[in-house]
């Protein structure tokens, strides 16, 4: 009796599943779903103490911001947000535009490519590749541009973990 209570508990579960998720005899399993690397993260940036955060959301949209130091007299050594404006994952491919702070902004286009790091969380274990261009509007409302390449390593995941054993 029990094992007939146990079958028909089975075909119930079975008549409540979507049709996507019933198993057919005889049937190939489905293709287990791409894995797609998660580059969110804390990268270095430009000086010691900078860094770009990059949260990478549905459909290849990325947000973030560059926190870095304030260079004019006005906020010379301040740290700066600027906020992405608009930022975009294709495969590895990645570019982000900040907002304009104190008349600064930056442009990155380039790629996520593994780094030196072994295992996921190390340090460097992704890099952010390509050109960075910083644009400058001055006080007289001329704009200039510094475009140069770059590599900016991601930070360790432990970065802001809790004290405490270490393997």
């Amino acid at each position: 009796m029990k094992k007939l209570g146990f079958v028909f508990m089975l075909l119930l579960l079975s008549a409540s599943l979507p049709a996507w998720q019933k198993v057919k005899p005889g049937a190939p399993s489905p293709p287990p779903a791409k894995s797609v690397p998660d580059y969110s993260g804390m990268y270095t940036f430009l000086r010691e103490g900078e860094f770009v955060q990059v949260t990478i959301e549905d459909a290849g949209r990325v947000t973030g911001f560059v926190s870095r130091y304030g260079e004019l007299e006005s906020d010379r050594g301040a740290f700066l947000d600027h906020f992405f404006k608009q930022g975009n994952l294709d495969g590895n491919k990645l570019s982000f535009t900040t907002q304009t702070v104190h008349g600064v902004w930056f442009d990155f286009k380039g790629t996520i490519e593994r780094g030196d790091g072994k295992n996921p969380g190390d340090e460097a274990y992704y890099v952010l590749k390509g050109m960075l261009t910083e644009s400058n509007t001055d006080s007289n409302k001329k704009t200039s541009a510094k475009t140069r390449e770059v590599a900016l390593k991601s930070f360790p995941g432990d970065m802001g973990a809790a004290p405490g054993k270490r393997d």
